[in-house]
């Protein structure tokens, strides 16, 4: 749709990057606010974040590339061009959670309650970073004769990355209201988990930039399947 903002110079500056940004500096700025209730300093959370966000985004790039390994051997040197779009939900959820253990644990934060306080905003930085996805024509749908004009990809396709957004922004409010209701540390993460990869599994079934996988789902929903069966156990884990 719009995917580059300005160019200053030899210096492109893409919406997709822009709106990347915007999220981490939204949530790092309420998460940091919301960690000083379990006595955590603001260095702390920049920190946190920072590990997270570079893990992230390297997990992300990483699934993807592997799950279109084909393309990236032939273009070698769209590894680096992150700004296209192409970071997959799934590489970057494992290996942020990897990171984020390692950071807690490193600083002898308390898990369950950190990551309760961390689950909304990371709901949020993905309803924002979905956004940049839809400026730059990435993560599109499947063709709909009624939908948004896609320039990019010259046809009207669902404009699965707002849905993304919108699903990904209520699942923030939802989180933000069993917040204050929860009793049990651990178990607003475990939501997050739940309702992201439901979330996921359905859109996919709009999109149209992944090819069927088995039983006519996408390696995506199959993450999505074992990610959100993970959480019901590990739910059951938490109430005994």
């Amino acid at each position: 749709m719009f995917p580059i903002v300005c160019q200053i110079g030899p210096v492109t500056v893409y919406s997709y990057g822009v709106m990347m940004a915007v999220a981490v500096m939204v949530c790092t700025f309420f998460l940091s606010r919301d960690a000083r209730l379990l006595g955590i300093s603001s260095e702390k959370i920049f920190d946190f974040v920072f590990w997270i966000v570079l893990s992230g985004i390297v997990g992300a790039r990483l699934f993807f590339i592997l799950l279109n390994f084909d393309y990236f051997v032939n273009s070698p040197w769209e590894v680096i061009m992150v700004q296209k779009g192409g970071l997959a939900w799934q590489g970057s959820l494992i290996a942020g959670t990897a990171a984020a253990l390692i950071y807690m644990k490193r600083q002898r934060l308390p898990p369950a309650a950190f990551v309760d306080i961390a689950a909304p905003y990371i709901a949020l930085g993905q309803a924002i970073g979905r956004v940049g996805c839809f400026f730059n024509g990435c993560c599109y749908g499947k063709v709909l004769p009624w939908g948004i004009y896609f320039p990019v990809h010259q046809a009207h396709l669902h404009p699965t990355q707002l849905y993304d957004a919108m699903g990904l922004l209520l699942i923030f409010f939802v989180l933000k209201k069993y917040q204050r209701l929860n009793k049990i540390s651990g178990r607003v993460f475990i939501l997050y988990l739940i309702l992201a990869s439901l979330q996921r599994f359905i859109i996919e079934f709009f999109r149209a930039d992944h090819s069927i996988a088995l039983f006519g789902l996408s390696i995506f929903q199959l993450v999505c399947i074992a990610v959100f069966l993970a959480a019901l156990y590990a739910n059951t884990r938490l109430k005994s």
